[in-house]
């Protein structure tokens, strides 16, 4: 019987594994249409923290209004006064309020929170005013007292800056593993990174484009926290993990944190849980701390924070950990058999 002669590596490959390719890039594309059409095509508004302020009575006119029109649609925290309701907006507590201390209603709005919540309120007051009215069509004044920078009154700037974000401390993270040796180098050029592509991001959004207002310096540290979190979270899974940590990091970052970030309109308006999620993940946590620090003076930043620095701490103990690995007795010679081997000179 003749031998059967070995397949080169000019033959066409088997039909199977044509087929689960096609398999395979069809999951992939369905994974990404609904990781970013799913939370932009179920946005809607509910509770959408707002306050109303006034007296009583007509606080809960106002109340049992919006829950007629808009049930669930918003969190209303009622104060007393006008001053009270602008503190909250100015604080980060909520997104904006309906005033009727006078009798006569008004809005109050911060488009920088949120330009869809603001232009939300605004339709509620075109409604407040044709009930006051009966019908016709009569104005409620509107107050934005946060607005957005006059050369990007529609936060375009702000939105578009999501990806970059994130697609900067993956890129970090990629090249690094690539083109540096050593644990320590790698996170000494995250670390770097992260401020000189802070210096630049912040530069550019603020002084060239417009989008951005308050401190160069406190809109640098919120977009490099950013970086250096999404980056050294990704190091430090691939340097664990190899590969398929690298992997793990691009998909939680790309695939959730950056679709669920709430950037573009406001966490609360995603659905479901989605808004939520997103706040814990870098990009989300990184969208609203640039936020506050461009229009509120840093506040409502504090949850942020947390979430940045826990993200980056994580990435730091796991690069760590992997160097400890490492260098245990006999480590070198197991991960040889399993991953390519990680230098851990410093």
């Amino acid at each position: 019987m003749a031998a059967q002669a070995p397949q080169t590596a000019t033959e066409p490959s088997p039909w199977p594994k044509v087929a689960g390719a096609v398999a395979l890039l069809t999951v992939i594309i369905s994974v990404l249409l609904t990781a970013f059409a799913w939370p932009s095509v179920r946005s809607s508004v509910h509770d959408i923290p707002i306050a109303v302020a006034g007296p009583a009575a007509a606080a809960d006119q106002v109340t049992a209004a919006l829950q007629q029109r808009l049930p669930d649609a918003f969190d209303i925290t009622r104060v007393t006064d006008t001053a009270a309701a602008e503190q909250l907006i100015r604080d980060r507590d909520v997104y904006g309020a309906i005033d009727v201390t006078t009798g006569t209603p008004q809005v109050i709005t911060a488009t920088a929170a949120s330009a869809s919540v603001a232009q939300t309120l605004q339709s509620v007051a075109t409604a407040l005013g044709q009930t006051q009215a009966q019908g016709s069509s009569a104005a409620i004044a509107v107050r934005d007292i946060v607005a957005l920078p006059a050369d990007d009154p529609r936060g375009a700037g702000l939105a578009a800056g999501a990806l970059p974000l994130v697609m900067g401390g993956l890129l970090a993270a990629v090249l690094l593993t690539n083109l540096v040796r050593g644990i320590a180098r790698r996170v000494a050029g995250a670390l770097a990174f992260a401020i000189t592509g802070g210096l630049a991001m912040a530069a550019i959004l603020q002084f060239w484009l417009g989008s951005l207002d308050g401190s160069y310096l406190a809109n640098t540290g919120a977009i490099a926290l950013t970086i250096a979190a999404t980056s050294m979270t990704i190091l430090g899974l691939e340097s664990l993990l190899g590969t398929p940590g690298l992997g793990i990091g691009a998909a939680t970052m790309m695939l959730l944190g950056n679709p669920l970030s709430g950037t573009a309109t406001a966490p609360e308006m995603l659905p479901g849980w989605a808004g939520a999620l997103g706040q814990l993940l870098p990009p989300g946590a990184g969208g609203q701390l640039l936020r506050s620090t461009a229009y509120f003076d840093g506040n409502g930043a504090a949850h942020s924070v947390i979430v940045l620095s826990g993200w980056l701490l994580l990435g730091i103990v796991l690069t760590v950990a992997s160097g400890l690995r490492a260098r245990r007795p006999g480590a070198a010679t197991a991960d040889a058999t399993t991953r390519p081997k990680v230098s851990t000179a410093v």
